[in-house]
């Protein structure tokens, strides 16, 4: 039988990023941001899973979300090309450069990241799924089969 172990947000300061389990687009950001999180900041959760809402009620999120990449950090909830930049912020150099896209106002910014979350499935494609991360990767995921 599988067990499934989860960290509580609660008792977390590490940003948490929620993607979309089922998006190949977001598992690919994912992968992408994993290889990239040398110092390990970052902790994971697809949308569909009990722990990203659990997350999100810890910091007391009701309201519905986009179903592409979230992130919770210092108490807050970011998303669309918010949560991207606050991704990219925290990454080492030259990816924390992105913040200066920061100065482009959000209803400039969004609109194009909207158009794409739109489109992802046809694009890139769906999986039946949400990912199961490989052992190594495990680690860094909030709800985890042990």
């Amino acid at each position: 039988m599988l067990q499934r172990r989860m960290t509580p947000p609660l008792h977390r300061k590490t940003p948490i990023v929620l993607f979309d389990g089922v998006c190949n687009l977001c598992n690919g950001a994912v992968q992408w941001i994993v290889k990239r999180d040398q110092k390990a900041v970052f902790c994971f959760a697809s949308l569909q899973s009990e722990a990203a809402q659990e997350a999100l009620r810890a910091v007391g999120h009701t309201t519905p979300l986009p179903d592409s990449l979230v992130l919770i950090a210092d108490g807050t909830v970011s998303v669309r090309t918010a949560a991207v930049l606050g991704i990219a912020r925290r990454l080492p150099f030259p990816w924390s450069l992105a913040v200066v896209f920061f100065v482009i106002p959000p209803f400039l910014r969004d609109p194009i990241y909207s158009w794409i979350a739109r489109n992802r499935y046809r694009w890139f494609g769906k999986r039946e799924t949400c990912m199961v991360p490989t052992k190594e990767l495990r680690a860094k995921f909030l709800d985890r089969a042990k």
